[in-house]
């Protein structure tokens, strides 16, 4: 499926890796869905939990056997660099321990993390993560979140539960699209008033 850059409101890519958090993709694709174009990510694992048939009509999923699908010879399209030219903004939700540590080390063996090894790193990039809380303390999560967040990445931090099947949950869909909303609304009101002013002057 080929992709284009078309229509005026934001473009936003949504990933899903291989986590219990990936149930809520279907509720994150909707709820962006509302106010920007869409286009979706899941890992192979990720596929466990999402139902691509419950997904917005408007919302195409892509998945690893995607990526290569329209190459045949030196100069055709490559999806993962197609995805990264359409979108303004990519949201990882849920970002797995796995493809966190895949993400710091830079590794790209899927379309996923090939896709955020071609990043533009000037455009905005959003992660939440879910695991469980044992995986969320441990030293290496600790020095891969100051390995993403070298990179420019925001952390949309999970909820902590208690009790004995404790876990750091993914942050509620709402929340995350409320949070990459408001950002944009933001750095909106910064360009305008950047605007005003040099006009001013």
């Amino acid at each position: 499926m080929q992709v284009n850059n078309t229509g005026k409101r934001p473009h936003i890519l949504l990933a899903a890796c291989g986590s219990v958090g990936a149930v809520k993709f279907k509720s994150l694709c909707h709820g962006f869905s509302e106010w920007a174009e869409v286009r979706a990510v899941a890992t192979r694992a990720a596929l466990l939990f999402i139902d691509p048939a419950s997904l917005p009509k408007n919302v195409y999923l892509y998945g690893d056997e995607d990526d290569w699908i329209n190459w045949g010879r030196i100069g055709d399209d490559v999806l993962h660099i197609q995805l990264c030219n359409w979108a303004d903004i990519m949201v990882i939700a849920p970002l797995s321990a796995n493809t966190l540590g895949k993400i710091a080390g830079g590794l790209c063996d899927n379309l996923l993390t090939c896709i955020v090894r071609a990043w533009d790193y000037s455009k905005p990039f959003f992660v939440a993560p879910a695991m469980s809380a044992l995986t969320w303390n441990n030293s290496f999560t600790e020095r891969h979140l100051v390995s993403v967040d070298d990179l420019g990445i925001a952390l949309i931090r999970p909820k902590l539960s208690s009790g004995e099947q404790c876990n750091c949950a993914m942050a509620e869909p709402s929340l995350i699209s409320s949070t990459v909303r408001l950002f944009l609304e933001s750095r909106r009101e910064q360009k305008e008033t950047a605007t005003a002013v040099t006009c001013i002057t």
